[in-house]
């Protein structure tokens, strides 16, 4: 995704400090008592996921960990770290540093359809391959994210909320780039992907969960798996991970 200057006015000093208190979680992600699993953890996911994620299996599910801090760049690590860069010319950022936390998602190996979908809520609904939190098109008080909140993203096109918590909403310059990259796996255990097919093209028939049946890389015999929206986002150059509902059964996250 090319860095795009936002130019917004109007914006109150009330609805930029709003997005200091969004993104907070409603649903908390039911908890679990992580037990360690002992079995293989399939080629997948080991094989997708970065080294700061730790992967262990128990033979029907994979648990992951990670500290939820990306790899890249960011004006939310602060000045003085050495990941630190200057916010994108007409973006603002969030007060605060990102903060190292304490991801566990629990998913299914061989997820099914979900017989009745449910809404993606707030906080993380999946997490990407660096181990960062992916989130809905929504903020605090289950809106979408308004013209005032855009102004806080930087390229990644994530920013930092309460604790820190450092999270995307949206595709950026190091997860997806107008491509057919893997993202990373949603919270019901079905991958989510950039705009476009394996075969180059954007898909045209996504069903109302933003997904659809069909071969990709990871899974060449086929596996329903999520886009990223391939809608310009109120004309940012931003473009939401994922919106509406989990095509399975969500798993567990806690945070």
């Amino acid at each position: 995704m090319k860095s795009s200057k936002i130019i917004i006015s109007g914006i109150s000093i009330v609805a930029l400090a709003f997005t200091i208190y969004s993104c907070s979680s409603s649903d908390d992600s039911s908890s679990t008592d992580d037990a360690e699993g002992t079995a293989t953890v399939p080629t997948i996911f080991s094989s997708s996921y970065k080294s700061a994620v730790t992967l262990s299996s128990d033979g029907t599910s994979v648990t992951l960990k990670s500290t939820g801090v990306p790899d890249h760049v960011t004006p939310y690590w602060g000045v003085g770290n050495a990941l630190y860069e200057a916010q994108t010319t007409g973006q603002t950022v969030n007060p605060g540093n990102l903060e190292s936390q304490v991801f566990v998602m629990t998913i299914p190996i061989n997820p099914v359809a979900a017989a009745s979908k449910e809404e993606t809520s707030l906080g993380p609904i999946g997490m990407a391959l660096n181990g960062v939190a992916i989130y809905n098109d929504r903020e605090g008080g289950n809106v979408q994210v308004d013209a005032g909140t855009l102004l806080s993203f930087d390229r990644a096109g994530a920013h930092s909320g309460p604790g820190g918590l450092y999270h995307y909403h949206f595709n950026g310059d190091f997860t997806s780039d107008d491509d057919a990259k893997l993202i990373g796996w949603l919270r019901d255990g079905f991958p989510i992907y950039g705009r476009k097919d394996a075969d180059g093209t954007y898909p045209s028939a996504l069903d109302t969960n933003g997904g659809h049946i069909g071969a990709t890389a990871e899974y060449p015999d086929g596996i329903y798996h999520y886009h990223c929206l391939n809608v310009n986002y109120m004309s940012s150059g931003f473009y939401v991970l994922k919106a509406g509902s989990y095509y399975g059964t969500k798993g567990t996250f806690t945070f």
